[in-house]
Formats: C-alpha cells, sequence, structure tokens
C-alpha cells in the first residue's frame, strides 16, 4: 500500500503546478481587470456600460460551470478542460484587442467589443476552476485529497493578494490590455504541462448531452443574474423588468427540472440532492457564498473612504484575512488527511464567520486599520475551515462518475450566493446610507449626495470637504457599511447550524488510475 500511494502521489505532484497555474489564471483575471477599470474607460469610453464588463464574465462563467461539469464526467477530463482554457485564452487575446484598429472598431465600438469579448472570456473560465477541482477528485480518493485541497486554498488566497498588486502595476507602468495579454503566456504555460503530464483514461460514452436543460438552466440563471445586477440600480425592484425577469427565472427553473427528471444524462442530476450531505453542503455554499462575497465586497470601500487607504493598499490590507485563510486550509487539509475526520470543520468555520462579521458589525470612523485587520483575520480564519472542506465533503457524496457534476453544482451554488449576496446587500448598503444623510443633511441634500454614487469618495474628495460635511459622511459611510455586515450575520449563523446536521460518513480512500487504462489511438486526443 505504501508503495501505491507513493506512486498516486508522484503522478500528482507532477501535474499539480499546471493545474495550480491554470487555478491562477481564474483567480486572478476579475482581481487584475478591477484595477484596470478606470484606465479602460478613459480609453473606450462608455462609462454607463461600465458594470457590464464585468457581468458579461460573471454571466459566462456562471451559465457554463455547469456544463463543463456534466461535459466533462460524460467525455473525458483532459481534453475537456484544454478546450477550456483556449476558449479563455482566445477570450483574453480578443478582450486584449477590444477597441483596436486591428479589429477594425469605430469610434464608440470598443466599449461593447470589449463586453461581448469578456462573455467569451467568461465561457472559458467557467471550466477552468470546476475542471482543477474534478482532476483532483480523479487523482486522489477523499481520504488524501484534503492536503491537496489545503494547498489548493493557499494558492487561490496568493491570487487574490496578488491581483489588485499586479493590476495596480499593469495599470500604472504598461497599457491596459496586457491586464488580459498577460494570461497568455501564463495559459500557454499551462496548457501545455497539462498536455505533456496529465494522464487521465478518454471516455467514449455515446450518451447524448442534454442539451435542452443545459439551455433552460442558461436562461433562468442569466436572468437571476441580471436581476442581481439591474435590480434597484438600472431598474426598480418593482419594476415590469425585473417582475419579468424573476418570472422567467421561475418558469424556465421549473421547466428545467421537469426535463431534468425524464432525460438520460441530467446537466445537472437532481438524485444528487436526495443525499443529505450534498443538500446541506450545497446550502451552506450557497450561504458561504451570500455572506463571505456579499459582504467582503465593502470592506475596501471602508479602507479607501473611511480609513484613507489608496486603492492598491486597501489590497494589501486584505493580507490578513487572505493568510489566515491559506494556513487555515493548509492545517484542515493535512488534518483530514491524516485523521479522515471532516465534519467539525465547517461548524467552526461557520462560528468563525459569525464572529468575524460581528466584530466588523462594530466598525467605525475612529476604528484603526489594525484593529481591522484583526478583525478580518478572525473571518478569514472562518473561511479557511470552509473553503475546501465543502467541496471535499460534496465530492464525498456521490459516485465517481457524478464527481464533475458535484463540483460544478457546488461551485454554482457559491457562485449564485454570492451575486445575490452582492445585490442584496448594495440596496441595504444604499437605503441605510440614504437614511444616515438624511439624519445629517436634512431630505434635498441627501437625495442628491445619494444619487451621486459612492464612486467619487475617495481620500482626496472627503479632504476636500468643509467639516461638518465631511465628519457627516464619514459617519454616514461608517454606519452604512456597519449595518451590511449586521445583516451578514443573519446569513452566516445557518452555517453551522446546516455543518451541525452533516453525516460524517468515512472518505472513500482506493488506488489511482493506472496509465495503461488511458486511451491510446494515436489519432484521438488524451482525454
Amino acid at each position: 500500500m505504501a508503495e501505491v500511494a507513493v506512486g498516486r502521489r508522484r503522478e500528482v505532484m507532477v501535474v499539480l503546478p499546471g493545474l495550480m497555474l491554470t487555478m491562477v489564471l481564474a483567480m486572478l483575471d476579475n482581481m487584475i481587470i478591477g484595477t484596470a477599470l478606470p484606465r479602460i474607460v478613459e480609453d473606450l469610453g462608455g462609462l454607463a456600460h461600465l458594470s457590464w464588463v464585468v457581468t458579461a464574465y460573471v454571466l459566462g462563467t456562471t451559465v457554463s460551470t455547469p456544463i463543463w461539469g456534466k461535459i466533462g464526467d460524460l467525455y473525458g477530463r483532459k481534453s475537456i478542460f484544454m478546450v477550456s482554457i483556449v476558449i479563455f485564452l482566445i477570450g483574453s487575446a480578443l478582450c486584449g484587442m477590444a477597441g483596436s484598429s486591428i479589429l477594425g472598431a469605430e469610434p464608440g465600438e470598443g466599449m461593447a467589443q470589449l463586453i461581448a469579448f469578456r462573455a467569451i472570456q467568461g465561457l472559458g473560465a467557467g471550466g477552468l476552476m470546476v475542471n482543477v477541482m474534478a482532476i483532483i477528485g480523479d487523482l486522489v480518493p477523499p481520504r488524501e485529497r484534503g492536503q491537496y485541497q489545503g494547498i489548493m486554498a493557499g494558492v487561490m488566497s496568493l491570487a487574490m493578494i496578488a491581483g489588485p498588486l499586479v493590476g495596480g502595476f499593469i495599470t500604472d507602468h504598461l497599457d491596459w490590455r496586457w491586464a488580459f495579454y498577460v494570461n497568455l503566456p501564463l495559459g500557454a504555460v499551462a496548457l501545455a504541462m497539462i498536455a505533456v503530464k496529465l494522464h487521465l483514461p478518454k471516455l467514449n460514452n455515446k450518451v447524448r448531452i442534454d442539451w435542452l436543460g443545459a439551455v433552460l438552466l442558461s436562461v433562468s440563471i442569466v436572468a437571476m443574474v441580471l436581476i442581481t445586477a439591474w435590480g434597484g440600480s438600472e431598474y426598480a425592484w418593482g419594476s415590469p423588468q425585473i417582475l419579468g425577469l424573476a418570472a422567467l427565472a421561475v418558469v424556465t427553473l421549473g421547466v428545467f427540472i421537469v426535463v431534468e427528471r425524464r432525460v438520460a444524462e441530467p446537466i445537472m442530476p437532481l438524485q444528487l440532492f436526495r443525499n443529505r450531505n450534498f443538500t446541506l453542503i450545497s446550502a451552506i455554499g450557497f450561504l458561504l457564498g451570500f455572506a463571505m462575497f456579499g459582504a467582503i465586497n465593502f470592506l475596501p470601500l471602508f479602507q479607501q473612504t473611511v480609513q484613507g487607504a489608496s486603492a492598491t493598499n486597501s489590497g494589501l490590507l486584505l493580507l490578513p484575512m487572505m493568510g489566515a485563510a491559506m494556513v487555515v486550509s493548509l492545517f484542515v487539509g493535512k488534518a483530514i488527511t491524516s485523521t479522515g475526520k471532516y465534519k467539525i470543520y465547517p461548524v467552526i468555520g461557520g462560528v468563525g464567520m459569525v464572529l468575524g462579521a460581528w466584530l466588523l458589525s462594530t466598525m467605525g470612523v475612529g476604528t484603526p486599520a489594525w484593529v481591522t485587520g484583526v478583525y478580518i483575520a478572525v473571518l478569514g480564519l472562518g473561511m479557511g475551515f470552509l473553503m475546501q472542506t465543502t467541496m471535499l465533503i460534496a465530492q464525498n457524496s456521490v459516485e465517481q462518475k457524478d464527481l464533475g457534476v458535484a463540483s460544478s453544482t457546488s461551485t454554482f451554488f457559491r457562485s449564485i450566493g454570492g451575486s445575490f449576496g452582492v445585490s442584496l446587500f448594495g440596496a441595504i448598503f444604499n437605503n441605510h446610507f440614504l437614511s444616515e444623510l438624511t439624519k445629517h443633511f436634512g431630505p434635498q441634500a441627501a437625495e442628491q449626495m445619494a444619487k451621486g454614487g459612492t464612486g467619487g469618495l475617495n481620500a482626496a474628495a472627503l479632504a476636500g470637504m468643509k467639516e461638518p460635511a465631511r465628519s457627516g459622511m464619514l459617519e454616514s459611510l461608517a454606519t452604512s457599511i456597519s449595518g451590511v455586515f449586521w445583516w451578514s450575520i443573519v446569513f452566516a449563523v445557518a452555517v453551522p447550524v446546516l455543518a451541525a446536521f452533516v453525516k460524517e460518513i468515512p472518505l472513500r480512500g482506493g488506488a489511482p488510475v493506472a496509465p495503461q487504462e488511458e486511451e491510446t489511438t494515436p489519432t484521438s486526443i488524451k482525454g
């Protein structure tokens, strides 16, 4: 058995750098682009459509994630993974050329091109993270998977820290187009490493893909994401547009459920949700995305406006959270591998998230940056217990043949939770902010300030305000952001409660895939 374990470990470590590099691509992209957006608008124009640069990518990623997972289960993961990388790189190259003479763009068309190309890039990105998780699941049995997923969580944390710094450097010293072009050499290296080092069996499955289910799920997802993107900003929550999207989402989701019960190979097998652990972990993933991404979205705003940090420095100030998450993930991964026990970790993680959210809700105008660092480190500790453990439990709850779709479904629920969280907490912040401004400046002045948004409320703009207006604005911002974290507690507290009902099923073990099982036909692509 020792020889088998050593062989398996060597096989995984050979391909792990390529998988990690692909994960870095997926994590870095949005972090870098966020820093470069002001320069992009300055060059291409189209400020009114700026949010669509992000929304188009999110739509592409969210729609394609379940599909990539299922296709990998049916036809083999290697070739599908390489296709997703290629699509991502094509999208990156096109984004870098958006609005340029190379594509023959007319004046004013650059932003429209960028938005369209970001959707293509997102379609490829949907297969990156899911396939990395599923390939680790193919190569390593659950009992030994914890230590590798701990490494993956560490890489994710480092990528999230490095993103704003790399984006800031590119924005300050290079053309914004390099925010996209930087993906090309990294992706080419990852693609070559995967092609040469990854050996998985090629599946010759003749079952047809559930395209009707994929279309219905995609339409429902698009409608839900558009609701979160437009609700309360582009259109009122009770407007015909938002209500129509809600109706479309509900109807297509209902038809999707009917279709999935009848097809031979559903894009999202509903029987997975008959497994208590899988259902609980999916709900925990949704709440984790809801509370974590929805609330963390407001931390840079607090650091830059209330505490006066620069955009680049606000990324550095997230280091305690990411560092804590990375250290805990590595510890948890090794502990799960050693003991085979995992139930206690999502419970501890949920409690840590609740505590971190409560601490952040106590922040005010006078809170020093180092205190904020301690608070977000506590939040990071909670995240570290949850980030990869939830994926491990989801994968251990299904049969090996459903590993890809289980990974993609878990990722899907976390992404959808994050989308709803950002939307809901944004609405909470806006309403609270208007109420606080009204207290300090009166209803008319408050409405004018609220319409101006918070985009121009940087340290320089606030420094130019006269007292007591400056104090009133800072107090309104701090109180409103603290209110967001109060609401995040409501959702975070459900995480440890649900985790307490997870049944600790022994983690599966198993031999590695034998190299001779790989498809050896010269004309075929090794999957």
